[in-house]
């Protein structure tokens, strides 16, 4: 059997064995689920989901009402989020360690039935899940649904188109160094920040020391309940969400309408 691109190498998928399928469930509203996750998530008899600990979990909120009565839920709740530095021993080790525990459980489930595991936007775009699909290969069938990422939703929450002509998208995420964000910021075309939060405050310098500021955008929960869209200048920085993406749009090549004489 032929590997295929969504497919794990040197697995074979037999009708008493089940898979891992990822879907993206695009940038927060439910209605730009892609028809074949919708599908999906309606038939699934077991799903997983990413979470805070104590919350019911964004990728939770956006299938709400979309779940058979009798699905089985398995809430993959983080061991911590902010409480330690990102970039500290630490917390990369509790991160893999909770990345490796539940790597062993789906693949448990895995072998007797499907698993739909839930991941805001596209899986393969910052998703969680890529920490489980580098550890899920050569274990199980795995299959990726991709989704439209926030982003998306974000930009075209503005009205106004992220790139024109040659312009070219640079993305950042805001747990980027002041240093690093100016410098790439300078020379980008369009912008787009994402991880922004509690690093809203640095993003903001930073687009002022890159001299990009008065043309950077602010989108919370874009496509979600309570989207609210703003100039970053006219905001603050206080409790801006997790789901939140600075912008700056671009400004290439735009060819005029042209409008023919009257004779």
């Amino acid at each position: 059997m032929p590997w295929q691109a969504g497919w794990n190498r040197n697995v074979l998928h037999s009708p008493s064995s089940g898979r891992i399928i990822c879907t993206g469930l695009g940038p927060g509203d439910p209605d730009l689920l892609s028809v074949r996750a919708d599908r999906l998530i309606r038939n699934a008899r077991h799903v997983a989901y990413f979470r805070k600990a104590g919350r019911t979990g964004e990728a939770r909120r956006i299938v709400s009402g979309l779940l058979a009565s009798d699905v089985v839920e398995h809430a993959m709740e983080y061991p911590v989020t902010t409480e330690l530095p990102v970039d500290s021993l630490a917390y990369r080790n509790t991160l893999a360690t909770f990345y490796d525990d539940w790597t062993n459980r789906l693949v448990e489930l895995a072998q007797t039935q499907d698993v739909v595991v839930l991941c805001e936007g596209d899986p393969f775009f910052y998703g969680s899940f890529m920490h489980l699909h580098i550890r899920l290969q050569g274990r199980v069938a795995v299959e990726v649904v991709p989704g439209i990422p926030g982003m998306v939703g974000c930009w075209t929450a503005t009205g106004l188109p992220i790139t024109w002509g040659d312009d070219v998208l640079t993305v950042l995420t805001g747990t980027m160094s002041e240093a690093e964000l100016v410098r790439h910021m300078r020379v980008a075309d369009a912008l787009v920040v994402m991880k922004t939060g509690r690093n809203l405050p640095k993003i903001r310098s930073a687009l002022a020391a890159a001299g990009r500021l008065e043309a950077a955008w602010l989108v919370e929960r874009g496509t979600m309940p309570g989207q609210q869209v703003s100039r970053l200048v006219d905001t603050q920085d206080a409790e801006c969400p997790y789901f939140a993406i600075v912008l700056v749009h671009g400004h290439g090549r735009r060819p005029e309408a042209t409008v023919e004489p009257c004779l």
